[in-house]
């Protein structure tokens, strides 16, 4: 058995990247398959506090430390919560401590500049993925096919096209919809707004509804309007169509908040989407298969409570890599990924798991404030 498989990387997001970069290090050849035609077909998404023990280490051990720190914001570490009255109940707006934030964009480039161009094939969706008889897999492409490939990493997110191969579980909707919005170049045109918001995150909650908004790079905070409801109400009640319309809907589910938080909202842009939360069951796992794993959100999906998602992605892609690099038998290195990778993510899943049950409930403002104290202590 060869040390080096022939290894397909399913998504080109953070795990997949890091991945890539990591076995390129070793020598290890890996090809990225991705959806989208190119590094900027879409937003990224918001902003990212990358964590010294997981995404940080992800990346010391891909060599790109350094980019890292030329990217990061360590400026933007502060949280403020305030009640739906607009009452300031607590602020932390210290710069020092180790979890610094990063534009999901700007960490997608680093990471792409890392690997040798060719690694990367744009515009490849994965719709399927095959076995032969040999044990290999070929990759179902629009138009086509690719392979064969030893190994098949599943890095594509929470519907993952991998991940019927190993796992029948399906993420379930976990009751609560984040409507996000974004401000654009803020410290200029809402200077108020910026103000309010401060030099990382603000949280508000009341009236069982709840606003998180971020400060991004190049002065653009994104927000998210949190609801607890059935997970077709955003479709049914806004017309995401007509972004004014949708905007004028959303603000007025705010009505009774203090004007200065429903002016978040009120001087949004035209990107205003519905994102309904997924997750995995804690302690998902899967029986070992030989040629097929997963990593990330395909493996473990959780909410976005406490930041651990894209942290996770990429220890995985870490630890996975090394192995490979270390093992002399591959298929040893993926079976010994797979042991450590569940017993690793039970706690964060379990952590994010307890506060989107918690989330908007009559003491969520109460657990909010002490998990931002229990976090400015620990600096």
């Amino acid at each position: 058995m060869t040390r080096s498989p022939r290894i397909a990387i399913i998504g080109a997001g953070p795990g997949g990247l890091t991945l890539a970069r990591i076995l390129h290090l070793a020598g290890i050849q890996a090809t990225v398959f991705e959806r989208e035609d190119h590094a900027l077909a879409r937003p990224q998404g918001g902003t990212l506090d990358l964590h010294a023990e997981s995404g940080q280490l992800a990346l010391h051990r891909a060599g790109l430390a350094g980019e890292f720190r030329r990217i990061a914001r360590y400026e933007d570490q502060g949280s403020r919560v305030y009640d739906k009255t607009g009452v300031l109940l607590f602020a932390d707006d210290a710069d020092g401590g180790d979890r610094p934030e990063v534009d999901r964009t700007a960490l997608r480039q680093v990471l792409l500049a890392s690997v040798p161009g060719e690694t990367i094939r744009w515009g490849h969706a994965v719709r399927d993925v095959r076995s032969r008889e040999d044990g290999t897999y070929d990759l179902v492409l629009d138009g086509g096919t690719a392979g064969p490939f030893d190994l098949v990493v599943g890095a594509d997110g929470t519907w993952s096209r991998v991940r019927p191969l190993v796992s029948p579980y399906a993420p379930q909707y976990t009751g609560l919809t984040f409507i996000e919005f974004g401000i654009d170049d803020v410290d200029d045109r809402h200077p108020a707004l910026s103000r309010l918001v401060g030099r990382g995150k603000m949280d508000a909650q009341g009236d069982g509804r709840a606003l998180i908004v971020q400060r991004n790079g190049n002065a653009h905070l994104r927000g998210y309007a949190i609801f607890r409801v059935p997970a077709d109400w955003a479709a049914a009640t806004f017309d995401f169509s007509s972004p004014a319309s949708a905007r004028t809907r959303l603000a007025a589910e705010f009505a009774g908040w203090a004007p200065e938080l429903v002016d978040l909202i009120r001087a949004g842009n035209d990107h205003i989407v519905p994102r309904p939360i997924h997750a995995l069951p804690v302690g998902h796992r899967w029986a070992n298969r030989v040629g097929v794993t997963l990593l990330g959100d395909a493996a473990h999906v959780m909410s976005p409570f406490g930041g651990e998602g894209v942290n996770a992605a990429m220890l995985d892609a870490a630890e996975l890599g090394r192995h490979l690099a270390e093992a002399a038998d591959w298929t040893d290195a993926v079976r010994r990924y797979e042991t450590e990778m569940f017993a690793r993510v039970v706690e964060p899943a379990g952590r994010a798991a307890e506060a989107v049950a918690t989330e908007l409930s009559h003491i969520g403002l109460e657990l909010t404030l002490r998990q931002m104290s229990e976090h400015a202590a620990g600096r």
